[in-house]
């Protein structure tokens, strides 16, 4: 490897882990990211420490947990004096190129109440240079429709309606409306290349994000059909939504209130509706946005290949968060279960990689990335920082210490698309929840609702809440403790190191000779 040293992040929306077909998914026609994965290592028990979007995406660019970051929810602002990976790149020369979105809202005490920022979903995280645009309102996808010479309906989104007059919104096995050409996917792929053909010879790291497999769940031909609804694993769920419902209050309120609309432009009816026939489509349309994306992914490294920078260039593919896609009669990324936080990692260093081709099974978090990048480019990870880097891991598997559970949170406060904090009648800074996970048991603590315990060895899919019986009070209390120490260590640290002596300000996280780790 030369001196030269450039990063691929991409970051995909709302890809559960179980879906890459070399960790089960079979059916999935993947090559491009199969290659990836030949050349690098992927991490087999990856999570995102956090749902949905933009709390998410805060801690996957911030490495820093929910309850330090405190964007809690999507449209909650984050914390203007939170070191993130675009400003960290800045500080060693590097210009943090970022195609799609992190759903970021700003600080409200660096701008003015009337910042038109704070009336959409999220915009972009400062410390970022866009290079092409999608939130906060799509419009510079929209423009380059427009300016394709595509003429756009009168409202823009129905470009994501069922194709020909006479469909009904909804689940469908019908392309959408918008040609492949000019879908979402190849609007990043065609920004991305721009970029990549204009940066020069600099070093350069790219942020790339897709918008896919997001809903709506319709795709563009021919990958509508790319996949059979019989190639399609079928739902893991209660026999009815009611028995799934009695589980716990905060998985009530979910059923009762998701509809299909979010999920299906233009379409009615609530997501508990939704047959096994029905879910099994929703799935192959899945699939079909997934190999959209691959394909796309393949011109960008043909054009890393043609260049010679393929070798030059750390790849890291990832996900902010999962998807339910019908298991426990959900749809979307909520609650607690492994479907909406489990993701797919996979880091390809530049190189030769020692370990290319590796499926590692240590614990990692989504907060590991940014450290991990760092670490790569010779930059300072910030004390504050929850993660740890990944490069032990890339290289020779997990050295002593690494962490012996997954770690992640969701935060249900009111927002202005759904209300389960009034629906549960709580204050709104007691609607959280956190989750401590190894391989044999699972703990969700919440902080004003019952808590859950699963034996993951008998009860792999989480049906049977043992938090109530005798026999496994020992081991509630056991994970109970686990996860409040596992809080406190945790604790924000960013002054902590530091202390007042008669001699004037002692670093306290500066190696010291004779220390050990």
């Amino acid at each position: 490897m030369g001196q030269r040293r450039n990063v691929l992040l991409i970051v995909v929306d709302q890809w559960r882990a179980d879906f890459l077909p070399w960790l089960g998914a079979e059916f999935l026609r993947l090559p491009n990211l199969a290659r990836l994965a030949r050349e690098g290592v992927t991490f087999a028990n990856h999570v995102t420490t956090t749902v949905p979007c933009g709390p998410a995406r805060a801690s996957l660019l911030t490495g820093l947990y929910l309850m330090n970051h405190r964007a809690v929810q999507n449209t909650v602002p984050l914390d203007a004096r939170h070191m993130n990976l675009g400003k960290a790149l800045r500080r060693i020369g590097y210009d943090p190129a970022l195609i799609g979105y992190t759903t970021t809202t700003p600080d409200p005490r660096s701008t003015f109440p009337r910042d038109p920022r704070f009336t959409s979903l999220g915009d972009l995280m400062e410390g970022f240079r866009s290079v092409g645009a999608f939130e906060p309102t799509m419009d510079g996808y929209f423009g380059w429709l427009a300016h394709s010479g595509y003429p756009l309906p009168a409202r823009r989104e129905d470009i994501w309606l069922p194709e020909g007059e006479d469909t009904v919104p909804g689940v469908t096995n019908r392309p959408c409306r918008i040609p492949a050409a000019l879908s979402d996917t190849a609007y990043f792929t065609e920004r991305a290349l721009t970029y990549l053909k204009g940066v020069g010879d600099k070093p350069w790291f790219l942020h790339l994000g897709y918008y896919r497999p997001h809903p709506p769940f319709i795709a563009p031909a021919p990958y509508h059909a790319a996949y059979s609804p019989a190639e399609m694993p079928a739902p893991v769920r209660q026999p009815s939504w009611q028995a799934e419902a009695k589980q716990h209050p905060l998985l009530e309120f979910y059923l009762h209130g998701i509809g299909q609309g979010s999920f299906f432009h233009g379409a009615d009816g609530a997501a508990t509706a939704l047959d096994e026939a029905s879910i099994r489509q929703m799935r192959a349309t899945y699939c079909g946005l997934m190999q959209e994306i691959d394909d796309n992914l393949g011109r960008v490294f043909a054009w890393l290949d043609e260049t010679g920078q393929w070798q030059d260039t750390m790849v890291v593919f990832t996900s902010d968060h999962g998807e339910q896609l019908g298991d426990h009669w959900l749809l979307g990324k909520i609650g607690y279960f492994d479907e909406s936080f489990r993701i797919p990692l996979v880091v390809k260093e530049a190189g030769a990689p020692a370990r290319a081709g590796a499926v590692e099974r240590a614990f990692t978090e989504s907060i590991d990335i940014m450290p991990t990048i760092l670490d790569w480019l010779g930059g300072e990870i910030p004390r504050a920082v929850d993660g740890h880097s990944l490069l032990p891991l890339v290289r020779g598997g997990a050295p002593q210490g690494w962490r012996d559970a997954l770690h992640y949170e969701y935060d249900f406060r009111d927002v202005f698309y759904s209300q389960p904090e009034s629906a549960l009648r709580l204050p709104m800074d007691a609607c959280s929840l956190c989750v401590i996970q190894d391989a044999r048991y699972k703990y969700v603590h919440f902080a004003a609702l019952p808590p859950l315990f699963f034996d993951l060895e008998r009860d792999p899919h989480q049906f049977e809440n043992l938090a109530e019986s005798p026999a496994h009070a020992g081991l509630v209390k056991e994970y109970a403790q686990r996860a409040l120490s596992w809080r406190l260590r945790h604790a924000e640290r960013t002054l902590t190191g530091f202390r007042a002596t008669p001699e004037g300000l002692e670093d306290r996280t500066a190696p010291r000779e004779g220390a050990t780790a």
